[in-house]
């Protein structure tokens, strides 16, 4: 569930925020689960609501952020697996709400289509297509980054032509 928290809101401290009411309304919320759905599906349904609040929030009352405030990691202790999870993140941030919440939920929760469905309240078919679209825009977002560091890191390290390696 904070998983899922910290892949829709981004922000650490949101994301946080975010975990923190979920939690709070599923104690709330306890005495009337009916048992129609999975508890699992219940509470994946709580936390993706209780985030999408939160990046509503979010979006009232704009930040300037940057990687390091996102992010709370030191540059000099970050690995390669590490850079990768933080383009992810990144990438995740540029997409549509609804694929966002289904990419977090299917990759992240590890949710079938038909538990995705149930949480966001659509078809399955919707699901799928929300799935598709989102991980198309994320593998062109990703692409573009990849191209970029590429191109600089190319034109860094590259020796001038004419000269001898």
């Amino acid at each position: 569930m904070r998983a899922v928290c910290h892949r829709i809101v981004i922000n650490k401290s949101d994301a946080e925020d975010a975990t923190q009411m979920a939690l709070m309304s599923i104690v709330r919320a306890l005495p009337s689960f009916d048992g129609r759905s999975k508890f699992s599906t219940w509470v994946y349904r709580i936390a993706t609501n209780a985030a999408l609040d939160e990046v509503r929030r979010i979006k009232r009352r704009p930040l300037p952020t940057d990687k390091e405030s996102v992010y709370d990691s030191p540059a000099g202790d970050r690995t390669g697996a590490v850079d990768a999870q933080m383009d992810v993140s990144g990438a995740l941030s540029h997409l549509p709400e609804e694929y966002r919440t289904a990419i977090v939920l299917r990759h992240v929760a590890d949710l079938d289509y038909e538990e995705i469905a149930a949480i966001q309240g659509v078809p399955v078919g919707t699901v799928r297509s929300r799935l598709a679209r989102g991980r198309a825009q994320l593998a062109e977002i990703l692409g573009n980054q990849n191209a970029s560091s590429d191109r600089q890191t190319m034109t860094t390290t590259a020796p001038p032509e004419g000269s001898a390696p």
